[in-house]
């Protein structure tokens, strides 16, 4: 459910790293490493996104639903190639990753794959389809995860004395997941057409993403954290315990405010339980396309493109 006559489409984009720190935040190695723990998760979380969504155009009777499901893939199979690349950055600056991929494989090939739970059930249509609802399901809920925190993103000024370049690549990213915060949820709605059915599995899906989704940040997260060879106090808490971990991000986080809290992601999970949500009301797109227009690495290639344009005579 876009604005007006707003179509979704994705845009190239340039980033370049090298001047870039692994803590990116100034001081501020903790919410440093959650973000960059991101770049571990997303690419294989967002081809899963386009692979699954690619599934349900089949099922699409709404034309304009449909031209929106296609875009939504065209910006997530974007975001997953930018964070391919901010890897790359991370191996360049002697962290292993490796644990962290495999991991975030296992979830969207295995566990998420076109095999439920990664089980070699007997094959069947209904079951296929049940199967793929279930997903759209999934994604849905991570979408509103992704919704919030791109709203969040566009609204605080904390990030405006980070890295320019991954304050970029982060805020580009968000800003498209508010431009498409929708599209998960109208085509979960669209294919689910029972009211009670559609309420009572959005609710069970999300008590499980919910946990899994902060789980996961924390893990990742860790995983970089006992790398990072410059901030002891760092390594020693990424030691400690996942919920260690998870007392001390939610005091820094509410301290330097470069990362939402875990308190607030659990109210916007509160918004997502009421029979009235949608998530058109959770963010701005004017807001997120007034953004993109100004991002860095979207202008550098329509400037690109634009020097490349032929003189014409007047």
């Amino acid at each position: 459910m876009l604005t007006g006559n707003h179509q979704l489409k994705a845009r190239k984009v340039y980033f370049d790293f090298a001047e870039s720190s692994v803590c990116w935040m100034p001081n501020d190695p903790l919410c440093s490493h959650v973000a960059n723990g991101i770049n571990m998760l997303l690419p294989a979380g967002e081809f899963w996104f386009c692979r699954v969504f690619n599934k349900t155009l089949p099922y699409i009777t709404d034309e304009k639903l449909k031209q929106e499901v296609i875009g939504f893939v065209r910006q997530e199979a974007a975001h997953a190639r930018a964070h391919e690349k901010a890897q790359d950055f991370l191996r360049e600056n002697g962290y292993d990753i490796q644990d962290p991929l495999n991991r975030a494989h296992f979830v969207f090939n295995i566990l998420l794959g076109d095999k439920p739970f990664g089980l070699p059930l007997v094959k069947g249509k209904k079951l296929e389809e049940y199967w793929l609802l279930f997903r759209v399901g999934v994604i849905a809920a991570i979408e509103h995860f992704t919704g919030t925190i791109g709203q969040w993103t566009l609204d605080s000024k904390s990030w405006d004395s980070a890295d320019p370049a991954m304050a970029d690549l982060f805020r580009w990213h968000l800003a498209e997941e508010v431009e498409h915060r929708c599209v998960a949820y109208d085509l979960f709605e669209h294919l689910l057409t029972n009211k009670l059915g559609f309420y009572v599995s959005r609710q069970v899906i999300m008590a499980a993403i919910f946990p899994l989704f902060i789980y996961f940040l924390a893990d990742f997260a860790r995983s970089l954290g006992k790398q990072d060879l410059e901030h002891e106090n760092i390594q020693k808490l990424m030691r400690r315990g996942f919920f260690n971990f998870i007392r001390e991000f939610e005091k820094t986080a509410t301290r330097s405010d470069n990362l939402p809290t875990i308190k607030y992601l659990w109210k916007a999970t509160l918004r997502w339980v009421s029979p009235k949500f949608n998530p058109i009301h959770e963010g701005d797109t004017e807001q997120a396309l007034a953004y993109m227009a100004r991002s860095p690495a979207v202008q550098y290639f329509e400037q690109m493109a634009h020097s490349a344009k032929p003189a014409t005579l007047s």
